[in-house]
């Protein structure tokens, strides 16, 4: 069911149960006119009518878009979709991180390094560029996709459909802007609080058979990654990044057209400083030893010098073909993601025991093909295929002090080298059908065969069952199962040699490290979404898994690098709320989800973790690190001045959560994440002031913002170094008032 919000031309929608009826349909899909850069404002018309060229371009397009989105339909799913309007009204709008709109999805809960967690996962998220899927990365913080390269963008979560593979907690499809429905050049500058600084270049056009579309920007600002305290400015975060995005497309026949989107993302990090750290590692063994913390080089904690920096590299070329009853896509796909860390070569050994320049690396080639066959007017058949060929490398550089037959530490470090390197492929085909019983029963029946051959050796065949029912007239209910395979992502699996550092600084506690396993899922979600009237819509959603060897991830030492581990058993329950309401130039909606995600047992990479928790784990469930018991958000929108030439946006949004795990301190020891950090609220505001048709700019359209995140200036934790993986602790952003300026070319 299309709901409506962002009033005043900007809305999100939020689609349960795949396609409405005809009569509901017609009704509720319609979206508010759009202009670009060029283009009047809203309600106003056109300057100058498409030449009949021009619209046989847009028509084109248009129908080549709307069959390539028909090719993952998400019947039997929950779809949260933004537009492009809401994405502008969002805070921060195209120079926001696409994290920040996706925390208004319900079921989203935000972590630090940029992190999201849906319906109880971590990470476990899936990346589409116009639906096809981008392998993943090594990358934990930083965006490597822009915000402002998306024209729409689509969060689909529950019963995924069976073309949906190897990442199932939510699958985030971005529709790329073009040459011919995003024509133009806009030249924008952004920045404010803390020395930011974006600017940023966009420009699309279509010349004959041809479009394209290009974006860039420069990021430079002191608040990378999260601070380690509640002051207003951290110690040591400066950031740097670059981003290119960019596609070209040819249209062969009405039918045919090909397509080249690539992408690059440099990003280069500061780690904060965590200031008041005791001068040497916290292992029982040397607490009482005062021989490294009296040495006279050794820095003060708050004056680390750690740094990490992170690229990405991608490239996507796609054939479509689109006939009056088969539609087919077919893509070959390139990724090189890199990871490299780079210590405080005196602090981090003193203070950790070992000093370590690490580096990680993944280039993943592949293929994927969906094809869609509208047998009749009661089956759709579809079906597909998806191949992925990867290696992974890993190389760190230590230093360490060794041991004395004492068991004492000899203040004189040596080195340290390990190396590794792993080739590895997944694949997946699928079939499903589509069956309209009725004009108010829909059936999907599907079924996947996934296999992995990495670090793990696993396949599973995994059928998907879905129902969608609508009894009366704006109504809709729909029922689901869905069997999951999840492979350990493979840049996450550690491959540290632990024998290397016998007798050192940085020995672990023990050497048990089982391998990490795939994960296997039953996952069930029933659903109900209502519009009391034609302005308000208000739905509920349930889910539940159970998993055997559930995976998680966790940072273990200095650099920012998650590695994974599993849980022998886990189960994930949740219920979302979600309400709309728009008339006029008012829009509000809101979205609360209860959660509990819980593991037994960790049964792989052992050696990262506390024997005693280990200990406790394996006869208790725990809290996965992520769950947060409450997440809540919520937005409302005010159009001023729609049907002039100068509309004023006025919006603003909220984030709750009821805070992420800690351990929980006890008279007989500490149970791992048997607590929560405080709860905490945000708010954040826009402002957008629209003018168009400058005279004194030859005619072009400026567009101003102003952005206030965190409004109340709030000081909140994420994290507060406790629990299992957790690194450093990290607090939320305070408050930043932003502006910016942009003009059409």
């Amino acid at each position: 069911m299309a709901v409506k919000r962002w009033g005043g031309g900007v809305y999100v929608a939020l689609v349960v149960g795949g396609m409405l009826p005809p009569t509901i349909w017609a009704q509720e899909s319609r979206q508010p006119v759009q202009r670009d850069a060029n283009n009047a404002a809203e309600g106003q018309e056109e300057a100058h009518p498409l030449s009949a060229q021009e619209e046989h371009i847009h028509v084109t397009a248009r129908r080549l878009d709307q069959a390539r989105q028909a090719l993952q339909p998400a019947i039997g799913a929950t779809q949260t979709s933004f537009s492009r309007k809401a994405i502008e009204a969002n805070p921060g709008g195209d120079n926001a991180a696409l994290n920040s709109i996706l925390l208004q999805a319900p079921g989203v809960t935000q972590d630090s390094y940029g992190q999201i967690h849906i319906r109880g996962d971590h990470n476990n998220v899936q990346f589409r560029l116009d639906g096809v899927a981008l392998p993943e990365g090594v990358n934990v913080f930083g965006q490597a996709l822009m915000t402002r390269f998306a024209h729409s963008m689509s969060l689909t979560t529950g019963v995924l459909p069976a073309e949906y593979g190897f990442r199932q907690a939510g699958v985030i499809d971005i529709q790329t802007k073009n040459g011919v429905s995003d024509e133009g050049g806009t030249l924008s500058g952004y920045g404010g609080v803390r020395d930011y600084v974006q600017p940023s270049l966009q420009y699309g056009g279509h010349w004959g058979q041809w479009d394209g579309f290009i974006t860039a920007d420069m990021i430079h600002d002191r608040v990378g990654i999260e601070n380690t305290t509640p002051s207003y400015n951290a110690i040591h975060d400066l950031s740097r990044q670059h981003h290119i995005l960019g596609h070209v497309r040819y249209t062969l026949r009405p039918e045919t057209r090909f397509s080249f989107t690539a992408g690059i993302s440099n990003a280069w990090y500061q780690l904060p400083n965590n200031p008041g750290q005791q001068h040497q590692f916290a292992t029982p063994l040397f607490k009482a030893d005062n021989a490294l913390s009296m040495q006279a080089n050794a820095p003060d904690s708050s004056h680390l010098d750690e740094h990490q920096q992170q690229i990405t590299d991608f490239a996507i070329l796609s054939w479509q073909e689109e006939h009056e009853t088969v539609s087919a896509q077919t893509s070959a796909i390139l990724r090189y993601s890199s990871m490299r860390y780079s210590p405080d070569w005196v602090g981090d050994l003193v203070y950790n025991g070992i000093a370590q320049q690490a580096a990680r690396s993944v280039f993943s080639s592949g293929v994927q093909s969906d094809v869609t066959w509208r047998l009749n007017h009661a089956h759709t058949l579809r079906g597909g295929v998806q191949a992925y060929g990867e290696r992974a490398v890993s190389k760190s550089n230590a230093s360490v002090y060794p041991l004395a037959e004492d068991g004492s530490i000899i203040p004189q470090p040596m080195n340290v080298h390990d190396s590794s390197g792993k080739t590895g492929a997944l694949y997946g085909a699928y079939i499903q059908d589509e069956w309209k019983i009725t004009r108010k029963l829909t059936l999907n029946l599907g079924a996947r065969f996934d296999g992995v051959e990495e670090y793990v050796h696993a396949h599973q065949f995994s059928p998907r069952i879905s129902l969608v029912w609508t009894p009366w007239r704006g109504g809709r209910f729909h029922v689901g199962y869905a069997r999951y395979l999840t492979p350990p992502p493979f840049e996450t699996i550690g491959t540290t040699s632990l024998s290397r550092f016998a007798n050192t600084s940085a020995a672990p506690a023990h050497y048990q490290n089982d391998r990490v396993k795939a994960e296997r899922d039953n996952y069930y979600d029933i659903g109900f979404i209502q519009r009391l009237t034609p302005h308000w819509f208000i739905g509920v959603d349930a889910y539940w898994k159970d998993a055997k060897n559930l995976l998680d991830e966790g940072q273990f030492g200095a650099p920012v690098i998650l590695t994974a581990y599993n849980y022998r058993r886990g189960h994930v329950r949740g219920v979302e709320f979600t309400t709309d309401y728009e008339a006029g130039p008012w829009s509000l909606y809101g979205n609360v989800a209860l959660s509990r995600a819980m593991g037994k047992d960790i049964n792989s990479a052992q050696w990262n973790f506390d024997e005693d928790d280990l200990q406790y784990m394996r006869h208790h469930w725990v809290h996965l690190d992520h769950d947060q018991r409450v997440t809540a958000s919520a937005g409302a929108a005010y159009t001023a001045f729609r049907k002039t030439n100068h509309p004023l946006h006025l919006s603003g949004t909220m984030v709750y959560g009821s805070g992420l795990r800690q351990d929980k301190e006890t008279a007989t020891g500490d149970i791992p994440n048997g607590a929560h950090v405080p709860r905490y609220v945000t708010f954040n505001l826009a402002l957008v002031q629209h003018i168009c048709h400058i005279a004194a700019l030859g005619g072009h359209n400026m567009q101003l913002r102003l952005d206030v995140i965190n409004l109340f200036d709030k000081h909140y934790m994420l994290r507060d170094g406790s629990g299992i993986g957790v690194g450093a602790p990290q607090y939320g952003l305070r408050r930043s008032v932003m502006g910016g300026v942009s003009f059409s070319l």
